[in-house]
């Protein structure tokens, strides 16, 4: 079983990558709806990948992945953006970030848990 953390701030989009993710049997996804709270869900369930949105009020994606780079248990956790901003200068600044990858949005709930199982390979 593969455990994935959805952070994003709009529940919309929360709601449909979550129903989509969950089409893969092996996949157990949690969402939280902010970086402050992602956080807390990785103190008690440290995932295998965490899927990051970029742009969120408070604390950013980027803010949230140096906090999560902070702590020994989520310290190496592969970790994706998943961003509208998705223009190549954009994609490499990502790339520096230390995430295993980018997805853009809109994206395709029909594949997105496949866009998952091949970043992860």
């Amino acid at each position: 079983m593969t455990r994935i953390l959805y952070v994003d701030d709009e529940p919309d989009i929360r709601e449909v990558a979550e129903l989509s993710l969950c089409l893969d049997p092996d996949f157990d996804v949690r969402t939280a709806s902010s970086g402050a709270l992602a956080l807390e869900i990785v103190a008690e369930w440290v995932p295998d990948v965490i899927l990051l949105d970029v742009m969120m009020p408070g604390m950013d994606g980027p803010s949230t992945l140096a906090r999560l780079r902070e702590r020994d248990a989520t310290a190496a956790v592969p970790v994706v953006f998943v961003t509208a901003r998705a223009q190549s200068s954009e994609m490499q600044s990502f790339a520096t970030l230390d995430a295993i990858g980018v997805i853009a949005k809109p994206f395709d709930p029909m594949t997105l848990a496949k866009q998952v199982r091949t970043l992860l390979e």
